[in-house]
């Protein structure tokens, strides 16, 4: 069971684990890619706005003022008020929240589901994994936005059945890449060998191959949070997402985007650009961890 190629794999995996180590591929990864460092950057800041947005702002994301309707920029308002007198800039970092939380999950939620179901998948062969390669085919002919539309419509709004509609459709797509990678590792001849040795499936599974692929399961997740971000914003426009009066970017724009584009642009520009540095952050940060943990882009 000690082969070079399992030698190899586990050191793959403890220098990905390597704990001493983060801070210095943190530095060679910013070096080597400012735009990804960039994303990080935007990452943190919206996650920092989101944990401590109890003190960066006095006024509460879903009171009314009518007396303070449509307010401009100003030092009172930083970023403006809405058309039902509530501050932008407390909104737009409360509904940071709103977003990491249905992006984190869905992603994560998702992202393990597939990494189970494409493990699985790899490992059995077979008809098991022919008939889940149609199932998964079945799912991904649909898009993104498309399965969330049809997911939400029959599950009904709500921040947990958007959850689950953004969930959904990442299953198969992390799936398919994961069993590719996995299809290589189950002909390394420590899989073999601990057949051979009686090992169970899970045990294999869990503890000789899922280690094995955690390098494209972190690229689909980065990626994935991203996208879970741009789907709840769109969902939450549509009128299928969050609900009022919870703070989220996408009813922000719903009920601002259209109506008083000419006479309070503000009430539109600054949730668009949150959404807009949000998305853009984490496919930076997405690509520069794909490229940090990809050994074919490493050696490049």
């Amino acid at each position: 069971m000690s082969t070079v190629e399992e030698t190899q794999a586990h050191a793959d995996i403890e220098e990905l684990f390597d704990q001493r180590s983060w801070g210095q591929r943190a530095g060679e990864m910013a070096r080597k890619n400012p735009l990804g460092a960039m994303g990080g950057l935007l990452v943190l800041l919206m996650i920092v706005l989101a944990i401590f947005a109890n003190y960066l702002t006095a006024y509460d994301p879903e009171s009314n003022s009518f007396e303070h309707m449509l307010v401009p920029p100003s030092s009172e308002f930083w970023l403006g008020t809405d058309q039902f007198g509530r501050d932008l800039w407390t909104r737009i970092i409360y509904g940071a929240r709103t977003a990491l939380f249905v992006g984190f999950v869905a992603a994560f939620v998702g992202a393990f589901i597939g990494l189970v179901l494409g493990v699985g998948s790899a490992y059995f062969g077979g008809k098991i994994d022919l008939i889940f390669q149609r199932i998964m085919d079945v799912f991904m002919a649909f898009p993104l936005i498309i399965m969330a539309l049809a997911v939400v419509s029959i599950f009904g709004t709500g921040i947990e059945n958007v959850i689950i509609a953004i969930t959904i459709p990442f299953i198969p797509r992390c799936a398919r890449v994961v069993r590719s990678n996995a299809l290589a590792i189950r002909e390394i001849p420590y899989v073999d060998a601990a057949r051979a040795m009686g090992f169970s499936h899970i045990r294999i599974i869990m503890r000789h191959m899922a280690p094995n692929v955690m390098a494209p399961f972190l690229i689909m997740l980065t990626a994935f949070v991203g996208q879970a971000i741009l789907l709840e914003a769109s969902l939450s426009y549509l009128g299928l997402g969050v609900q009022e009066p919870t703070a989220a970017w996408g009813l922000m724009l719903q009920g601002g985007a259209e109506e008083y584009a000419e006479s309070a642009p503000w009430v539109a520009v600054f949730p668009g650009l949150a959404i807009t540095l949000a998305v853009f952050g984490f496919n930076l940060f997405g690509d520069a961890v794909r490229d940090t943990l990809d050994p074919r882009l490493r050696s490049q």
